[in-house]
């Protein structure tokens, strides 16, 4: 597994609003949400109890950064707002930002490649090439579904057992990624997706899959953690394609 790197010091909270605006919406654009149920947060307090939220069945597709509603995870009152969130995101996401603080954004959401994939008895991504790779040895398979989403009790469940990764694939639910950063997230989230289709369709044909050996694997995921850079440079040019399109998202 791999740590994720501290970075706990308060963040520019207008900065992070329009990086996290431009994750939902190229959550959208790329077909990797799900109706208005999904959340994406992030952290904007060293500890990361305070964290931004979209507001309540709000569209991926059409979240602007003014209308990120601050949440404090020690403070339920922070949900009786009308715009709030729904209850799962504060079981989830509260749970998350508060018991593991360097998880700066969390990312929760349904696409369909991995949501195929985590309906299987065994969904395991193989390491097929370097994008399937990329998530060898530092995923967790979270099959233990106990309870539904608002419930406090899962929320508590899915933070201890995501401790210590980046990546977790939810069994009969969905995918939840975290980062230091939105946009260390988002490409986690990006390329997870990618992934989980190159398996998806590579167990579409019934052929046999020829998976990289073990000692490949570990070395082509190790060789991922040289490009964190790269991560941000992409998040970097995919803003500039929405501002070229739609920059309504900054507003």
């Amino acid at each position: 597994m791999t740590a994720i790197t501290p970075l706990l010091t308060d963040l520019d909270e207008a900065q992070v609003r329009v990086d996290l605006a431009a994750a939902f919406r190229l959550a959208a654009r790329f077909d990797l949400h799900e109706s208005v149920a999904n959340h994406f947060s992030a952290a904007v307090s060293s500890d990361g109890k305070q964290f931004l939220c979209n507001p309540k069945w709000r569209h991926f597709g059409l979240v602007r950064a003014s209308e990120l509603v601050l949440l404090d995870a020690d403070d339920p009152s922070t949900m009786d707002r009308p715009d709030a969130p729904d209850p799962s995101a504060w079981c989830i996401h509260g749970a998350v930002h508060s018991r593991i603080p360097t998880a700066r954004a969390v990312l929760h959401c349904h696409p369909p490649y991995a949501s195929a994939l985590i309906g299987l008895g065994d969904p395991t991504i193989p390491p097929l090439d370097q994008a399937t790779a990329r998530f060898w040895g530092r995923t967790v398979y979270d099959m233990e579904m106990a309870g539904p989403p608002d419930d406090p009790a899962e929320g508590i469940r899915v933070a201890e057992a995501l401790s210590g990764y980046s990546v977790m694939m939810m069994g009969n639910h969905g995918v939840t990624v975290v980062g230091e950063s939105v946009a260390h997230a988002f490409e986690e989230l990006y390329y997870l997706e990618r992934a989980c289709r190159t398996t998806v369709l590579a167990l579409s044909t019934g052929r046999r899959l020829r998976p990289m050996s073990d000692e490949l694997a570990n070395s082509v995921a190790r060789m991922w953690e040289r490009f964190t850079d790269q991560g941000v440079a992409h998040f970097n040019e995919l803003k500039a394609v929405l501002d070229c399109e739609d920059p309504t998202y900054r507003d």
